[in-house]
């Protein structure tokens, strides 16, 4: 398994209702990100917004992003989320995710 991390940054007035969008995911936006490989997935916020999130997955970011792209469920949920985060453009959420170089692993 590879693990990834990214970044990204929610607009801090919008980081209450940001988080409580993800107590209750859609079951089956969960159901998709199992069946296309994001496994372990976690998100942290820091007090300004800053996102870091967590993921394990078979392959590569790019091609859980590929897997997702293709679930009909993930565009809504793009669409949704996205006026939570800053600097976007015309990119979704997903498309945005600065992946982080691992340099350490405790195994």
């Amino acid at each position: 398994m590879k693990r990834i991390s990214f970044l990204l940054k929610v607009k801090p007035d919008r980081i209450e209702e940001y988080k409580d969008r993800h107590k209750a995911v859609w079951p089956e936006m969960l159901a998709a990100l199992n069946r296309t490989g994001w496994y372990n997935y976690s998100l942290f916020i820091r007090q300004d917004g800053l996102l870091v999130g967590y993921f394990e997955t078979p392959e590569s970011l790019k091609a859980a992003q590929d897997g997702m792209a293709k679930e009909e469920i993930n565009a809504r949920w793009q669409a949704m989320m996205a006026p939570y985060f800053e600097a976007l453009g015309d990119l979704k959420p997903d498309e945005s995710m600065l992946e982080l170089e691992e340099v350490f692993h405790l195994d």
